[in-house]
């Protein structure tokens, strides 16, 4: 009966509160209108939420699945293990978004390089048609002012752009630098060369997906082995055994989490080793 009149009153405040009268005729005499008092939108609770996932970190589950098995095994060994795992996939994540900026930087480099052949076959002059690719394919990354100020000003933009190949994923630029060198020192065709660096270039991002494409079942085998031992607990908690209180009020159980821990680790590790080596290679 109690969480049935939680459960009322929770619904009657969502639908306006036990005061939407007063806040109604609070409208009315502001001018606001009968019709400026709605219920509050589902969408908008539903926005709510996802900019508070937006704000919670992957990493902070970790904590939070430990808080939950805490209370459920009324140990403190969850939340320690929850708070350890957190710098761990923090740093997990702060790899994969700096992989996912590298590729999009090198994908920039690949139309920078197109752009700049396109315009170079119009009849514009490199510095010209080289500040309007930049613009158009934001190749050059943080180095774009300078790189367009040495293409501006007769400065060294073989230079500027090995600098500018420092960034992680535009190592395609020093391709871009040898182009322009020799077009500039030799009067060799600068389209030719950038045609042939854009086709390097897409041929060897290519061929990273290809491997990636290859390598998801050896990843996603090496996940699924690593969530094993949480099917286990469940099922055993399915069951009644309540693996829970074994694990962690029990010698043996806390031996066996132990041991079991360390082997997950290090097996997960080695899967993953193997594959980054794949990808190395």
């Amino acid at each position: 009966m109690g969480a049935a009149v939680v459960c009322v009153g929770a619904a009657a405040l969502l639908m306006g509160g036990w005061h939407s009268g007063a806040r109604r005729a609070q409208l009315l005499l502001a001018g606001g209108g009968v019709g400026a008092s709605g219920p509050p939108a589902w969408r908008d609770l539903a926005g709510g939420l996802r900019r508070i996932r937006g704000r919670l970190r992957a990493e902070w589950w970790a904590l939070a699945a430990g808080l939950l098995l805490a209370v459920l095994g009324t140990s403190v060994l969850p939340v320690v293990a929850g708070a350890a795992g957190v710098p761990l996939l923090r740093r997990m994540r702060l790899k994969g978004q700096a992989r996912s900026a590298r590729e999009r930087r090198g994908d920039a480099v690949i139309a920078l390089c197109g752009a700049l052949a396109g315009e170079v076959r119009t009849g514009r002059q490199p510095g010209e048609a080289l500040l309007r690719a930049a613009w158009d394919s934001g190749g050059l990354g943080t180095s774009q002012a300078a790189v367009l100020a040495a293409a501006r000003f007769g400065g060294d933009v073989p230079g500027a752009l090995a600098v500018a190949a420092r960034q992680p994923g535009a190592e395609g630029l020093l391709g871009l630098a040898a182009c322009w060198r020799v077009a500039v020192d030799q009067g060799a065709g600068l389209a030719a060369g950038l045609d042939r660096l854009e086709g390097a270039l897409r041929a060897e991002r290519d061929q990273r997906v290809d491997l990636r494409a290859q390598l998801a079942g050896a990843r996603s085998t090496a996940v699924m082995l690593a969530g094993l031992p949480v099917l286990g607990l469940a099922l055993g908690a399915a069951l009644g055994a309540d693996p829970l209180h074994v694990l962690l009020h029990t010698g043996a159980g806390l031996g066996c989490l132990l041991i079991g821990g360390v082997l997950e680790a290090l097996g997960t590790w080695w899967a993953m080793r193997i594959v980054r080596g794949a990808e190395a290679a």
